[in-house]
């Protein structure tokens, strides 16, 4: 009797580009189906939190309230270079004028709202907000500035938004390391084997996603509808890459300097659970 694992992940357009051949029985992981669940990142890590769902993208600052419970995946996450979150303003808006400010942010156990905790503590006035109304509420004028994620990064300037800070180019800059944006996380009980399988399963749905373009796209398209088709290839080269595949030694060492780095901050606990599923 097979086993259905649930899995979470946002309608992000790399999110469902992963995992739409493993979702829809084009590749299989023998003696398991799964059940999808899409939502945005920040209901996705609060859903782990609770241990809700078997398998889920999780942005890597929750991860370090979750590794009790939850092993990270070497396959289907977001990192690489160039790809950070932006802090955007209107024009003639300078960074001291945001200390002062508020920001909006979109969630307080994304990776962006940790990266700019690293870069200045100082920025502590926030407001959560989905990240697809960040923008207009920065346009608005209702936030001082907005930390920006995903495709926002390709149409701030249509807000008529000037970039203050990347900070996907200073994490770059301090590490030497891409930047760890999500992962892919499963829960310990399962096992490793079947984590571990799993992993395997998400590397053979990215390979049948590049083979089978045509047919992939059509999903993503179905949950970004309102999102230009440029803008959506845009975000697919962006966030899909070998990393994707494998985290391999420099995406894992990314992942254990950012969690060092909030660990001496206290921004999350350390834990002697191991960080990799079968390590």
């Amino acid at each position: 009797m097979e086993q259905q694992l649930t899995i979470g992940y946002s309608p992000c357009p790399n999110d469902t580009y992963i995992f739409y051949a493993l979702v829809h029985g084009k590749v299989r992981v023998p003696g398991i189906t799964f059940r999808e669940r899409l939502e945005d990142v920040e209901t996705l890590n609060q859903l782990a939190l609770t241990g809700e769902l078997d398998l889920t993208k999780i942005s890597y600052h929750a991860l370090g309230h979750l590794r009790e419970r939850y092993a990270l995946l070497r396959s289907g996450g977001a990192l690489g270079r160039g790809c950070g979150p932006l802090l955007v303003a209107r024009p003639g808006t300078e960074l001291e004028h945001v200390r002062s400010g508020t920001v909006a942010i979109p969630g307080k156990l994304t990776t962006a709202w940790l990266l700019l905790r690293l870069y200045d503590p100082a920025l502590t006035n926030v407001a959560v907000m989905t990240f697809d109304r960040i923008m207009q509420a920065v346009a608005d004028g209702a936030v001082t500035a907005g930390l920006i994620i995903h495709e926002s990064r390709f149409t701030y300037p249509l807000y008529k938004l000037e970039k203050l800070l990347d900070l996907g180019e200073w994490w770059e800059r301090y590490s030497g390391l891409p930047i760890p944006l999500g992962g892919i996380l499963g829960l310990r009980s399962l096992g490793s084997d079947i984590l571990l399988m799993v992993e395997e399963g998400i590397r053979e749905s990215i390979r049948y996603a590049r083979a089978n373009e045509a047919e992939v796209l059509s999903y993503c398209r179905r949950h970004s509808q309102e999102m230009d088709e440029t803008v959506m290839q845009k975000h697919i080269d962006l966030y899909v890459n070998d990393l994707s595949q494998d985290l391999g030694n420099e995406g894992t060492a990314a992942v254990r300097r950012l969690f060092a780095e909030a660990e001496k901050r206290g921004i999350f606990p350390t834990s002697g659970m191991p960080l990799l599923a079968g390590e």
